[in-house]
């Protein structure tokens, strides 16, 4: 029989600025932070059931002594970028005489990031968390458990604790349906954490989850946070129909967003099931309209097939692409910012996360990169998460074939020319035009109206206070949707409110940019890494 034991759960804050913060859209929207811990919820659903947990989320709300006071082990961790904070929160713990078990991919990938913590968990949880209690219980104060890779069983993942999140605080709510990918990008540190096999859970495990997001109350996007929803297409397409069936019989109170590979736009069944589903975003990892960079990079999927007419076939489903591109390839020849803006400008992609190429521990990149003796002297494969930040503001952490002035310069080329506002918001315009969202049977819902039109609201005043280079390319396009195309006034209202991001992130990164290339030039030293999230 267990000991009644008190948890707490702490989420480590984003330090540095970041693409995927989404601060300010979060301020416009009235949330707090974009997507609540869904690893933590899920953990906290593990620990015996006469074991009191709590949460803080440190993205939403601070971190209180009393907090640490009540707790008799806390328990954090998360990404590479949030390992700042996550150190912070071990030391704090300490100071208070807590034990502290740290979890999730980056002490997975970098265990000793973190040998000061009493405990840590490597790899999946739902396979280990019972270790630790058995040895909390037999009064072990440290100790290290790792699962097998690639072999937990998420069918037997519980029903996260949804009912620890401040609701009200998150842009959105996230699930998850399976793990894994079944690609070999050189690049990407997924199919190292969790496995080229995806594993999936059952339809019923998923509606259950998805019940009992709603029972809190919650209405709106929900983000299905698998890195390849479709990595096992078998799988999805079976659990699809029991997606639409449940949304239907709810009078689809919640939509979709996720993330796939390009090859999603070979399946005409399969698109119309996502469609039919309420999904209306698809972030696609694009990376390169080279391809001889794709096939260098592995990502031979992206050449098998043309872009543009993926795309078409995406957008005609309904679907709004978002989409992820890389620079600092070796196979760039010469200058690459045209044929970058160029793809995103003919595609209509709004929302395009650009980043430099980083080697992330645990890939084939950084394996390859040391064997070449190439991975940056400044910065081991255990340091790599101390900067902070991201691939946009911390990458290129190894010595480039091209020059990295040229590289750096390339990046603030294609940040300036795509977040322009004309540009940004002519090509939210365009994605109106071709977008053909389905007809559902919506019930109304009050929540959500207010919500929205809240959110309108507050933009139309930061238009107004703020942005006011915004207001007439923004107002052009509402307008012009309510006319065209209304199905789609939702869709093209949640990307053109990503301006309010993305204009200042973009604005954060160039002035750095300008900063380190000014010192290239000085110094003239062509190894000198970019770290705007130090500087």
């Amino acid at each position: 029989m267990s000991t009644m034991t008190r948890i707490l759960l702490v989420y480590p804050n984003f330090d540095a600025p970041s693409f995927w913060d989404f601060r300010k859209v979060c301020e416009v929207t009235g949330s707090k932070a974009s997507l609540p811990p869904l690893g933590l919820i899920t953990i906290a659903a593990l620990f015996p059931p006469d074991w009191e947990v709590r949460l803080v989320d440190r993205n939403i709300e601070p971190l209180t002594d009393t907090d640490l006071d009540w707790a008799d082990l806390v328990l954090t961790g998360g990404m590479i970028p949030q390992r700042p904070d996550a150190k912070r929160i071990v030391e704090l713990a300490q100071a208070h005489g807590k034990p502290v078990v740290v979890g999730g991919p980056d002490v997975t990938s970098s265990p000793d990031a973190y040998a000061h913590a009493a405990f840590r968990i490597l790899g999946e949880a739902e396979t280990t968390i019972a270790d630790l209690v058995a040895a909390w219980e037999r009064g072990e104060r440290t100790g290290s458990f790792e699962a097998p890779r690639y072999q937990t069983d998420i069918t037997k993942s519980p029903v996260p604790r949804f009912d620890l999140l401040k609701i009200e605080a998150y842009l959105s709510l996230g699930v998850q349906f399976s793990r894994g990918c079944p690609f070999t990008c050189e690049f990407c540190d997924i199919i190292e954490l969790y496995g080229r096999v995806p594993r999936t859970k059952a339809a019923e495990q998923m509606l259950a989850e998805l019940d009992a997001l709603i029972a809190t109350g919650f209405r709106g996007t929900v983000y299905f946070v698998d890195d390849n929803l479709i990595g096992n297409k078998k799988a999805v397409k079976a659990f699809l129909p029991h997606l639409i069936a449940w949304l239907d019989e709810r009078g689809y109170p919640i939509d979709f967003a996720t993330e796939a590979s390009i090859n999603l736009a070979d399946d005409e069944e399969l698109l119309k099931l996502l469609s039919e589903a309420n999904f209306g975003t698809v972030f696609i990892g694009i990376e390169s309209p080279d391809p001889d960079t794709l096939v260098s990079t592995s990502k031979k999927q992206n050449v098998r097939r043309a872009l543009s007419e993926s795309v078409e076939r995406i957008y005609d489903a309904g679907i709004m692409i978002a989409a992820g591109f890389i620079i600092g390839f070796d196979t760039e020849k010469g200058a690459v910012a045209d044929g970058l803006v160029d793809c995103i400008e003919e595609n209509d992609i709004p929302c395009a996360m650009v980043g430099l190429l980083t080697a992330l521990p645990e890939t084939q990149l950084t394996r390859r990169l040391v064997r070449e003796g190439r991975l940056d002297p400044g910065i081991d494969l255990g340091q790599i998460g101390e900067l902070g930040g991201d691939q946009c503001t911390a990458g290129l952490n190894f010595t480039t074939l091209r020059p990295r002035r040229d590289i750096l310069a390339d990046y603030r080329n294609v940040l300036s020319r795509i977040y322009d506002t004309q540009a940004f918001f002519d090509r939210n315009r365009s994605l109106m035009l071709r977008l053909r969202r389905p007809k559902l049977p919506t019930k109304f819902q009050p929540r959500t109206f207010r919500r929205d039109a809240m959110t309108v609201l507050r933009m139309l005043w930061w238009l107004v206070a703020r942005y006011p280079e915004a207001r007439w390319p923004y107002l052009r396009t509402l307008v012009e949707c309510l006319v065209r195309n209304p199905a789609a006034i939702k869709q093209v209202v949640s990307q053109m409110v990503f301006y309010f991001h993305l204009a200042p992130f973009s604005k954060y990164v160039i002035d750095h940019l300008d900063r380190e290339i000014a010192s290239l030039d000085a110094n003239g030293d062509p190894h000198a890494r970019i770290c705007v999230a130090a500087s």
